[in-house]
């Protein structure tokens, strides 16, 4: 029953992004992207990371990169599910091959296991194939899980979550967030290989911000003034935002859209009154000294802009998905603000807890808490430390999956 679920979902996703492409951009390009099986020069010394798209891929970078550079002999296979992950990172100089994962089934499955031949492949956080993680276990080359949280309501702990925990089974190790995590994992006879190892964005975001890198231009735009930054946004978050920015021409605002592409950048552009994009901003400095609202239009940035911020407001949570990565905002030691619907994400969740993030239900009460920020130095000053604080207690994961690496002995120089 599990398999013929399994099956008919491939199919039919397939299918809706055939019939999406003539409009859809990111369902053109994943078929794009498919339309060539990957070719490599030669196979073997390979280790292979897996990640869905370009969050999985920041989160499972520290690693990578560490992997590395403790075996410079081995090359590096980079594979991408999302083109919001591919397109952005096709280039990313880590990595010796960058490809669209193939669709899965038991032939593209054989055909990339026998042209790769990796010695370890490393999966981030969520997305089972089941045909390609079966196919490793049957070659038996070891698959580790990194990052990984569960959840009740996911496949696995379903009545038709067979063939899900079947997947599971294919994994040598499994590291994962939380204690939660083990628990779920342990309800259903998954015990031995699990592992509380963290969350290694955590070592990403500090490695970003511990570097410093500054953005051209935007200090020319801030000039001097309170600053908030709001990443990652979708229409449900700018709509909130809207009357805020009316009110409080004293502050200057940086939002990043999450979506980048024209149609959807020009509508937020309307949607604010004195804005201009930042490409705008890099041909003409002097706009900025006028305009109260710089649209980020390109992807890539957005880590290194929390640190120009007072108050960070991070979107997605006040839509269906929910929050997007609170932890590039906080680990500056800015007090964060996003949505109601951020409960299925732990460290979103911890911020709360430790007073370091503030959630806004509404408008109202979005204006509230924003105000309170900007106008009371000393309860944004706090909310800031608390977040900086929880960001580098809970570094060290990369590390410690480095460790297993070695200790076990699954790559040798």
């Amino acid at each position: 029953m599990g398999i013929l679920l399994y099956n008919f979902f491939l199919l039919l996703y397939s299918a809706v992004v055939r019939f999406l492409s003539p409009w859809n951009e990111k369902a053109r390009l994943w078929l794009r992207g498919r339309k060539n099986f990957p070719v490599f020069d030669k196979p073997g010394n390979i280790i292979w990371m897996h990640c869905a798209s370009l969050g999985e891929f920041e989160q499972g970078r520290p690693l990578l990169e560490a992997t590395r550079k403790a075996y410079p002999s081995y090359r590096v296979a980079l594979s991408f599910f999302s083109p919001s992950g591919y397109e952005v990172q096709k280039n990313y100089p880590g990595a010796d091959y960058i490809f669209y994962l193939p669709a899965d089934n038991i032939l593209n499955a054989k055909k990339l296991a026998d042209r790769l031949d990796p010695e370890l492949v490393i999966w981030v956080k969520y997305e089972y194939w089941y045909y390609y993680l079966q196919e490793l276990k049957n070659r038996n080359i070891p698959v580790l899980l990194v990052s990984g949280i569960f959840r009740k309501e996911q496949p696995f702990f379903a009545w038709y979550g067979g063939i899900w925990k079947k997947m599971l089974s294919c994994f040598q190790h499994l590291f994962v967030q939380d204690e939660g995590s083990v628990k779920l994992l342990a309800s259903i006879g998954v015990s031995g290989n699990v592992e509380i190892a963290g969350d290694t964005r955590f070592d990403r975001v500090i490695a970003i911000a511990e570097k410093a890198d500054d953005v051209p231009h935007i200090t020319s735009f801030t000039c001097g003034q309170k600053v908030l930054v709001a990443g990652s946004t979708w229409d449900e978050d700018e709509i909130e935002l809207l009357h805020f920015v009316k009110t409080r021409p004293d502050i200057k605002f940086i939002i990043a859209p999450h979506e980048v592409f024209a149609e959807n950048l020009q509508d937020v552009k309307k949607e604010f009154a004195n804005a201009i994009f930042y490409s705008e901003l890099v041909k003409n400095n002097s706009l900025g000294r006028d305009a109260q609202v710089l649209i980020i239009d390109n992807i890539g940035m957005l880590a290194r802009l929390y640190r120009y911020a007072d108050i960070c407001f991070v979107g997605g949570g006040f839509g269906q998905d929910g929050v997007h990565n609170v932890l590039e905002a906080a680990v500056y030691g800015k007090p964060v603000v996003y949505g109601p619907v951020y409960e299925k994400y732990a460290e979103a969740v911890g911020l709360v807890e430790c007073g370091a993030a503030h959630i806004a239900s509404n408008p109202l009460d979005l204006e509230r808490i924003l105000s309170l920020l900007f106008d009371n130095d000393s309860e944004a000053s706090e909310s800031g430390a608390n977040a900086r604080d929880f960001v580098y207690r809970h570094k060290g994961a990369t590390s410690r999956i480095l460790e297993y690496i070695q200790r076990n002995r699954l790559l040798t120089n």
